[in-house]
C-alpha cells in the first residue's frame, strides 16, 4: 500500500476528544480509545499539503469559496454518487449537527415533531428536545443481523403535527446501506404528508463493496423537492477538526428559505481552510480513500473473526458502510451498567454505550475500528482477558 495506516501515531496532547477527554469523559485517561468517530491515521498527504502552502502565503484575510471548492464537490458526488448537484444547490455549513438543528428551527416551531429511526446517532434526538420538538421514534427492526426499516410503523406514528424526518444514510451506528426501494418508500410517505426529510449522509463515501451509497435526493423527484441532504469530506478523510459540511438543497423554495436562515447569521460563510481542504480532499483522495476502506474492512474482519473465535457471545454486525461496528452483547446477560464496567473498568476500552443511541441500544456497544491494527489486536487481548478474569466462557 501507499499509504501507512499502521503508523501509530500519539494525538494525547493535541486538544483531540478523542484521547484527551477520556479522563473527564470515563475516569480514565490511559484506556484505548475506540469510541469518537474519527480516525487515528493520517488524512489524505494533499491535504495537509495545501494547508501548508497556502500557510507560506502569510495573509488570512476574508476568504470566499472559489469556482474550484464547488467544481470539487460536484465532481466528487457526481463521480462517486451517481448524482450531479447543481452548485446553486450547495452550501457551506459549520457541521451536520448544527445544519440539522438549523434545519429544525427553519421548517419547524416548538411542540411539532420530528421523527427518527433508533437506534441512531444520538443528536438526533438530543437536537430537536433542545429545540422543544417531539421527538416521535420509528424504531428500525432487527432482522437476521441487520436493521431494516420498519414502514409500515413509520405509516402508523404520522399525524399532523410531524414535520420532519431525520435520515442517517447510511446508517450510524449500524452501519446499513439502504437499498433503492426503503429509500423511495420514504420519500412516498414524507412527501405525501408533507414531512421534510434531512438526510444526514457524512458516511456516504465509506460504503463497502458490492454496496454502494444512493443520496436520498437522487431516488426519485419526491425525494429531491422534499429534502435536505448534508454531505462533508470529513469522516472520509479524518478532517472533522476542519469543519467543512455543505448543504444540497434541488428544491428552489426550500433552499431560499434554508439560505435566508444560513445568510441571516452568517452561518453558511466558512473558513479559508474550511474550502481548501474539501477541495483537496475531494481533488486528490480517491487513492488514499480506497486504500482507507481496504484497511478499514479488514480490521472490521478481524474484528468479528476474532469474536467468534474467542468472544462468541459478542457479535459484530458488519457495517456496508463507516468504521463503526455495533456490538451485540446481549448473550452476556449483564446490564447495562455491568456491560459498560466489564470494557471500562477491566478492559480498559473506551467504546461507546449503546444506551446513547436509545433504548434500542441496550446491551449493545459501539466500537470505532478506524486505528492500526496494532490497536484493535491489543483492545480485543484486554477484553478476552477481561472476560477471563471474569470466569465468563464461551
Amino acid at each position: 500500500m501507499k499509504y501507512n495506516f499502521d503508523e501509530i501515531i500519539d494525538r494525547r496532547g493535541t486538544h483531540a476528544i478523542k484521547t484527551d477527554a477520556l479522563g473527564p469523559r470515563y475516569g480514565n485517561p490511559d484506556l484505548i480509545s475506540l469510541w469518537v468517530a474519527d480516525m487515528d491515521f493520517k488524512s489524505p498527504p494533499a491535504v495537509a499539503e495545501a494547508i501548508i502552502e497556502r500557510a507560506k502565503h502569510g495573509i488570512f484575510g476574508y476568504t470566499e469559496a472559489g469556482q474550484e471548492y464547488y467544481d470539487a464537490i460536484i465532481n466528487w458526488v457526481n463521480r462517486h454518487h451517481n448524482w450531479k448537484p447543481e452548485q446553486e444547490w450547495i452550501s457551506f455549513i459549520p457541521g451536520i449537527v448544527k445544519g440539522i438543528a438549523f434545519a429544525i428551527d427553519c421548517f419547524s416551531s416548538k411542540d411539532h415533531k420530528v421523527i427518527i429511526q433508533p437506534p441512531v446517532y444520538h443528536p438526533f434526538r438530543i437536537v430537536p428536545t433542545m429545540h422543544e420538538r417531539i421527538v416521535a421514534d420509528n424504531p428500525l427492526i432487527l432482522e437476521a443481523g441487520q436493521y431494516r426499516m420498519d414502514i409500515e410503523g413509520l405509516k402508523s406514528i404520522i399525524d399532523p403535527s410531524c414535520r420532519i424526518l431525520i435520515l442517517c444514510n447510511p446508517h450510524n451506528p449500524g452501519g446499513r446501506v439502504w437499498t433503492r426501494q426503503e429509500l423511495a418508500d420514504i420519500a412516498e410517505i414524507c412527501y405525501n404528508n408533507n414531512i421534510l426529510v434531512i438526510s444526514d449522509e457524512i458516511h456516504s463515501d465509506l460504503a463497502f463493496a458490492p454496496h454502494r451509497h444512493i443520496p436520498f435526493a437522487s431516488v426519485s423527484d419526491k425525494a429531491a423537492q422534499n429534502s435536505i441532504t448534508f454531505m462533508a469530506p470529513s469522516k472520509t478523510f479524518n478532517i472533522a477538526g476542519i469543519v467543512s459540511s455543505f448543504s444540497v438543497i434541488p428544491n428552489n423554495e426550500l433552499r431560499e428559505k434554508f439560505h435566508a436562515y444560513l445568510e441571516r447569521s452568517e452561518l453558511q460563510e466558512g473558513h479559508i481552510f474550511a474550502y481548501l481542504a474539501a477541495q483537496a480532499a475531494y481533488d486528490n483522495g480517491d487513492e488514499w480513500l480506497a486504500e482507507a476502506k481496504d484497511y478499514l474492512w479488514k480490521n472490521i474482519t478481524f474484528v468479528d473473526g476474532y469474536l467468534k473465535a474467542n468472544i462468541p457471545q459478542i457479535k459484530a454486525m458488519l457495517p456496508q458502510a463507516s468504521f463503526l461496528i455495533w456490538l451485540d452483547c446481549r448473550e452476556l446477560g449483564l446490564s447495562q451498567e455491568k456491560l459498560v464496567s466489564l470494557f471500562v473498568d477491566d478492559a480498559k476500552l473506551a467504546l461507546n454505550n449503546g444506551v446513547m443511541f436509545g433504548i434500542e441500544g441496550k446491551g449493545y456497544m459501539r466500537i470505532n475500528i478506524g486505528t492500526p491494527k496494532a490497536n484493535i489486536e491489543k483492545a480485543l487481548d484486554n477484553l478476552k482477558k477481561a472476560f477471563e478474569s471474569k470466569h465468563i466462557r464461551p
